[in-house]
């Protein structure tokens, strides 16, 4: 299984935003994410202690994270745990695995079931129609580097006012 993982400048930066938008005490969903899941987890971003994070993730190698790692199939995208309840999440950060609409699309659902309302996606930066369409995000001027250069363009799109992420 191939995992793109973001620089670890990305993954800080994007953890600092999670956090903020998330508020003291808030909660944290990473789907298809595990760097910044990991980056959170490792208490080297400021304010980390104070929310709290899982990861849904199709890998099960993640299931090292115990309670906070939920098998996640995107193909399947409301098949989840009974414990994991509508709306519990102060934010969504995904990245789904594939850039293609009907992947998106599926996401999609599981974000809006997710989310109490915020939502930070990473995508390729051709499905920006879609991703505003599916889910009203707008794209940032922050632009996310991965470990391994990818052949697309992948930007950060969000559903609110992020000063973090330049939107």
């Amino acid at each position: 299984m191939s995992q793109f993982w973001y620089s670890d400048e990305t993954a800080t930066q994007l953890a600092e935003e999670v956090i903020r938008e998330a508020g003291e005490g808030g909660r944290i969903a990473c789907v298809s994410a595990p760097s910044v899941y990991q980056k959170l987890k490792q208490g080297v971003v400021d304010g980390s202690d104070r929310v709290s994070a899982v990861v849904l993730e199709y890998d099960r190698r993640f299931a090292t994270y115990g309670e906070d790692f939920i098998f996640y199939d995107y193909s399947e995208p409301l098949s989840l745990p009974a414990s994991v309840a509508p709306q519990s999440f102060d934010i969504v950060l995904a990245d789904p695995p594939y850039l293609s609409e009907e992947c998106l699309t599926k996401v999609a659902k599981t974000i809006k079931y997710l989310s109490k309302g915020k939502v930070l996606l990473c995508t390729g930066a051709i499905m920006e129609s879609v991703a505003k369409d599916l889910l009203d995000v707008k794209k940032c001027s922050f632009l996310p580097q991965h470990n391994r250069n990818l052949s697309n363009e992948f930007r950060c799109f969000v559903n609110y006012q992020s000063r973090l992420l330049s939107c």
